[in-house]
């Protein structure tokens, strides 16, 4: 993701573009709607076909036999659902009374509390005088309060049988000349896969093809998989429903059961108007409300077993959108489409996030809607230390700590989150309260990770504070040594077992430093940090133990501080001859010295923390 915004390209070209595609949208959706439920088949389709290929079919077997199976599948199920419906309707008469009656009480509920406002109104508010009869309204039936209903009736003509047999193929031709043609179209996308695969790399261009590939193969493999996961989870939940149903002699149990399972592909309303609609239904044929409500209550417990549970373990997590995402997408297409927008917004958009993984002009949209969006855990932990949110870092790096270690916190997360806002920093764009908010941060965050017991027991309120603001690792330096003593641990210790971490008197070497002597401790190893002012500061553990020194850990140097680096490196090669010198050069830029110029201060150049945790965990590192 570059850094500057995505939104910085939009022309008024783009802006006409984008109007032109909404207005094909709308009025091409006579045309569009059909291609878009064969594209979206043929994806809730392609696994099976996998499947059957995998058997040893060919394709045009496998694909015929896939096509098949869901068109006898869709028939028995419209079938099963025209049968329950003229059940329902034959039977409706029956529940008359019933409903009535509920209706009835609902009334009375409703109604009573505001007859007994209005009653009490009435007998607080003065009568109003009556001033005489009501006019006497000339050439009308009304007088004196008297009225004549003039009786209307009303004649249907009948219709003959070649007139209702049109109007019933008027009223069929339009669904199933729809089917139809989304059949046709369903079947040649399918036959013309690969086919259709060569044209679009062929229209992306040849520098392009490894992007199309891989967006291709997002969307025939995960997009595929996931539309058909959910339809057999939807399947699933509407046999569940239907048998739950049947299990309490509920009557027309599988029509509600399908319906379930149909309306769980719209989102989020879908599964409100199935449970409403079984829950008004058995409000009708029961005389009491106890089995409305139990059956809605199981009907609730059931879809948030499926949506928490069961979803999640099946789709890997997500489906890829945010819940604003799936709402939003779906006021769109279903404004677009109607109700069949409304049933393909989901896969629509879904499809439209995956493909703006490749496609830069479709970035915006998986930026919006993606459930996890283009922002890596380096730039989510910039975002949060900038706004100064200490509590979430520390709770997901504790929770990233339970996996993987520190130093690769410190190599994925921490350091590269940091070296985000370097340009910002420099240019001045970051306030001097966010500054001391992102110190505070860092600060918190190294100090929940230090043991209990090296940490101090008092600390000095106003000189903490003060070195805080000024520079973090002096303060996570100076905490240490409250507690530690001067030379940051007892000089009482074997030869050549402690690590020490050098660097110039700045607020970035010193950070490193001490994020580094973290990354150490956290395995064992006896890492102290010292900060060389000067070159005739001594940088050792103490005077005359520099046998005690393993190691030097020395910052990389930027172009600017090569000079001071080098006489801090030659003081160091003096003072521990028998130490090994080693620099780790984090996140290579364009501020960096030339390696090959520091390669000849020292004698090894590594690139990560993790790198300088395995160094000293070898039993002998040599010298080279």
């Amino acid at each position: 993701m570059s850094n500057s915004s995505v939104f910085s390209k939009v022309t008024s070209g783009s802006v006409l573009t984008a109007t032109c595609i909404l207005g094909l949208l709308y009025f091409g959706r006579e045309v569009l709607e059909p291609l878009a439920l064969a594209l979206v088949l043929s994806l809730v389709i392609a696994p099976l076909i996998r499947a059957i290929t995998r058997t040893g079919l060919g394709q045009l077997p496998a694909t015929l036999i896939s096509v098949l199976l869901s068109g006898v599948a869709i028939v028995g199920v419209c079938v099963m659902l025209a049968s329950q419906l003229v059940a329902v309707s034959a039977d409706l008469p029956q529940y008359r009374d019933a409903i009535q009656a509920k209706l009835q009480n609902i009334r009375e509920i409703t109604e009573r509390p505001f007859a007994r406002i209005e009653a009490e109104l009435r007998a607080v508010a003065p009568a109003s005088p009556i001033s005489g009869p009501p006019a006497r309204r000339q050439g009308s039936n009304l007088v004196l309060g008297q009225s004549k209903p003039i009786p209307v009736e009303i004649h249907t003509p009948e219709l003959s049988t070649t007139e209702t047999i049109t109007r019933l193929l008027s009223l069929i031709s339009g669904p199933i000349g729809t089917a139809g043609l989304v059949l046709v179209l369903l079947v040649f996308i399918l036959l013309e896969h690969e086919s259709l695969r060569d044209r679009v790399v062929r229209l992306a261009g040849k520098g392009e093809v490894g992007r199309t590939m891989r967006a291709l193969g997002d969307a025939t493999e995960g997009v595929s998989r996931f539309f058909f996961s959910q339809f057999l989870v939807n399947v699933i939940f509407g046999a569940v429903v239907g048998a739950a149903l049947w299990s309490a002699d509920i009557p027309h149990a599988a029509l509600f059961g399908v319906l379930s399972g149909l309306l769980r592909f719209v989102p989020y309303l879908g599964a409100l108007v199935a449970g409403a609609a079984i829950a008004l239904f058995v409000a009708a044929i029961d005389p009491g409300w106890t089995l409305a409500l139990a059956c809605l209550v199981t009907f609730g417990v059931l879809e948030l077993i499926v949506a928490n549970v069961v979803e999640p373990k099946v789709y890997g997590q997500s489906s890829g959108l945010s819940p604003l995402a799936v709402i939003v997408s779906a006021l769109f297409w279903g404004a677009m489409w109607g109700p069949v927008g409304l049933l393909l917004s989901t896969p629509l958009t879904l499809c439209l996030v995956v493909a703006g993984r490749h496609v830069r002009a479709l970035e915006p949209i998986t930026i919006l809607f993606s459930d996890t969006p283009s922002t890596n855990e380096a730039q989510r932990f910039y975002h949060r230390i900038m706004s100064g949110d200490a509590e979430a870092i520390i709770r997901d790096a504790q929770t990233y700590l339970r996996k993987f270690s520190f130093a690769r916190y410190c190599d994925q997360i921490l350091l590269p989150g940091l070296a985000l806002g370097t340009d910002e920093y420099e240019a001045g764009r970051i306030e001097t309260t966010q500054q001391n908010q992102a110190r505070a941060t860092i600060a918190a965050l190294a100090e929940s990770l230090v043991p209990k017991s090296d940490r101090p027991l008092q600390h000095r309120g106003r000189r903490r504070i003060s070195m805080l603001d000024a520079n973090v690792g002096a303060h996570l330096r100076q905490m240490r040594q409250l507690h530690l003593g001067r030379w940051q641990g007892s000089l009482d210790v074997p030869a050549r077992s402690i690590a020490l971490c050098a660097g110039l008197p700045n607020e970035r070497d010193d950070l490193l430093n001490e994020l580094f002597v973290l990354t150490l401790r956290e395995v064992g190893v006896d890492a102290r940090s010292v900060s060389v002012a000067q070159p005739d500061d001594g940088p050792g553990p103490g005077p005359g133990r520099e046998d005690l020194v393993s190691t030097v850990f020395l910052t990389y140097p930027l172009k600017d501080t090569l000079a001071r680096w080098q006489v801090v490196a030659g003081q160091l090669r003096a003072s521990l001859p028998q130490a090994l010198l080693v620099t780790i050069r984090l996140s290579p830029d364009s501020r960096d010295a030339n390696q090959s110029v520091v390669e000849q201060s020292v004698d090894m150049v590594l690139r990560t923390f993790e790198e300088g945790v395995a160094l000293l965990a070898s039993d002998s590192p040599a010298r080279p």
